[in-house]
């Protein structure tokens, strides 16, 4: 049994997938307040992290922090409108799913938060 949605290959399929993707994103952005608030977080912290990151090492990992926060927060959006299409009828199993989704957020946003907490400690101790 065949899937007919999975029938592009090569140049075709990339060109495809990047409209997919740029459509999550864009959805993520409209519909998500959360998603809206990290990617402006994003927005202005990347000149900060020019300014705080001792080398570029230390850029990156501030701003890849910042990016993984937003790629667990895309997670956890597809995860919650997973379960609203199957049911918005309260069920143990739907609300484990969701808080363990949120969960992953809180744990992205406190990495993210430890590593520009000791990028800042460096830079004003050090």
């Amino acid at each position: 049994m065949s899937n007919p949605y999975k029938g592009k290959t090569g140049l075709n399929r990339i060109l495809h997938a990047t409209g997919y993707s740029l459509a999550g994103l864009r959805a993520a952005y409209t519909g998500e307040s959360a998603f809206r608030q990290e990617v402006w977080l994003l927005i202005v912290a990347t000149p900060l992290a020019f300014w705080l990151g001792q080398g570029w090492v230390q850029t990156a990992l501030l701003l890849g922090s910042l990016m993984l926060v937003l790629i667990v927060e895309l997670l956890n959006s597809g995860i919650e409108a997973a379960i609203d299409r199957v049911s918005f009828e309260l069920h143990d199993l739907s609300k484990r799913a969701k808080d363990l989704a949120s969960a992953a957020v809180l744990l992205s946003l406190l990495l993210s938060a430890g590593i520009w907490g000791a990028a800042l400690w460096q830079r004003l101790a050090g």
